[in-house]
């Protein structure tokens, strides 16, 4: 049975939000037809079902969606998808989402977070108001839509016009305050939904860690209403993981700037990532070998090897260090990748990525797609390695997720397997 049951309410976001999972290496798969569900429920880590009832009536709408939930199990994580700017039926959707829960298991605590804010896509939430790209929903063009025109800014008032459920509002300076404060806030709240406010993909974090801390230890179960990025945040804290192990990546990294630094750290919170480092002054193959090894064997799957920053006030390293720093680096490269058989490679750097390319012996580098500005994923060609899944950002690009971002693509391009549906 899959793990998460996402139900969207057209074919565009719910394909959009299945890659956010397929990013942190779940299988994900989308089904519109109502019949498709039971053939692959018990396939994938996310089942994506589309009810294409945006623009239903709320009635028409709520029926469609509580018999899609009801029809496609008893996923651990239940996610009820809406549009970016709360277009369509989202309260009476709820409410279907909620109902069914409540018939599968009348004495389990449900309750509802809806954090609908998309921060990537700049969708956010302040004050209970949500806004696009900084202007609240009733001044943007989604209040004079054609099909589904948006009456209110505020997020409890468009749930409230059409659910049933009481709500109340978590705002933003306690999200900021972290987990233990927003866990407080959501046990002391009487509301049946909570709308968290949130501007950025730490807020999202904060909130997901705070409601698995209360599914653990209170025994809640969350159903998620969000827009794509809170639900797949959720899941990780839940410690929703793929069926089949994800692929071990493995990332070489030459810069030692601190926006590098910055990235790499949110790898390791996102992620799980372990990086060892290499010395610039006494480059150490064998070393840094010694601590991938390490935590290749705790488990990690997203291994990496970096270079140690140097003392404050050092004199800026020469030509003949950088040299030795890249020949160590593209060593280290070339022998995990023999010997610890990792499914995807990510370099940072130019000039890393030209040198653990020739290390591995490739002709070059087959390009499939742009995961951000400057930021390639594809494959090697030629030589041993031919084919690996390849992933190149330059060393000064991207925000504070840029690596993880990455990371992630490359995780799930490694990872990825064709789904063929059963006869």
């Amino acid at each position: 049975m899959a793990q998460v049951l996402v139900i969207g309410d057209d074919l565009t976001g719910s394909n959009a939000t299945g890659a956010l999972y397929a990013r942190r290496g779940l299988r994900a798969v989308t089904v519109s037809d109502p019949t498709h569900v039971a053939r692959y429920a018990h396939r994938v880590d996310v089942l994506v079902v589309n009810t294409a009832s945006r623009h239903w009536s709320p009635a028409r709408a709520y029926a469609a969606v509580r018999a899609a939930a009801a029809t496609a199990g008893d996923a651990p994580l239940v996610v009820k998808r809406v549009d970016t700017t709360l277009r369509g039926n989202p309260g009476s959707e709820l409410d279907a989402v909620a109902d069914a829960l409540a018939a599968r298991a009348p004495a389990g605590r449900v309750r509802v977070l809806a954090v609908p804010a998309f921060p990537d896509a700049g969708r956010t939430t302040v004050g209970g108001l949500h806004l696009v790209d900084g202007v609240p929903l009733t001044r943007t063009a989604v209040a004079r839509d054609p099909f589904d025109p948006v009456r209110h800014s505020r997020v409890t008032a468009v749930l409230g016009a059409q659910s049933r459920r009481t709500s109340g509002e978590l705002p933003l300076d306690v999200v900021e305050c972290g987990p233990d404060a927003v866990a407080a806030a959501l046990r002391a709240s009487p509301a049946e939904v909570v709308v968290c406010d949130a501007t950025d993909n730490t807020h999202l974090e904060t909130v997901a860690r705070a409601a698995a801390a209360l599914a653990a230890q209170d025994g809640i179960r969350w159903l998620a209403l969000d827009s794509g990025p809170f639900g797949a945040a959720l899941a990780t804290e839940l410690g929703i993981r793929p069926a089949v192990a994800p692929v071990r990546v493995l990332a070489v990294v030459g810069s030692v700037t601190d926006r590098t630094r910055d990235q790499l750290a949110r790898t390791e919170a996102a992620l799980g990532a372990r990086w060892t480092e290499v010395d610039p002054d006494r480059p150490d193959a064998e070393r840094a070998l010694d601590g991938l090894r390490t935590a290749a064997a705790a488990g990690a799957t997203v291994l990496g090897v970096r270079v140690r920053p140097a003392a404050p006030g050092a004199a800026p390293s020469g030509a003949d260090t950088a040299a030795g720093i890249l020949r160590c680096l593209a060593d280290v490269a070339r022998r995990a990748v023999d010997e610890l058989r990792p499914g995807g490679l990510y370099a940072s750097g130019g000039d890393v990525a030209a040198a653990v390319t020739a290390a591995l012996g490739a002709d070059g580098f087959a390009i499939d797609s742009e995961v951000l500005p400057l930021a390639i994923s594809g494959r090697l060609v030629g030589g041993p390695r031919d084919g690996l899944p390849f992933a190149t950002k330059g060393g000064l690009i991207g925000g504070p997720d840029a690596a993880r971002d990455c990371l992630e693509h490359l995780r799930a391009a490694a990872t990825r397997t064709a789904l063929t549906p059963e006869r």
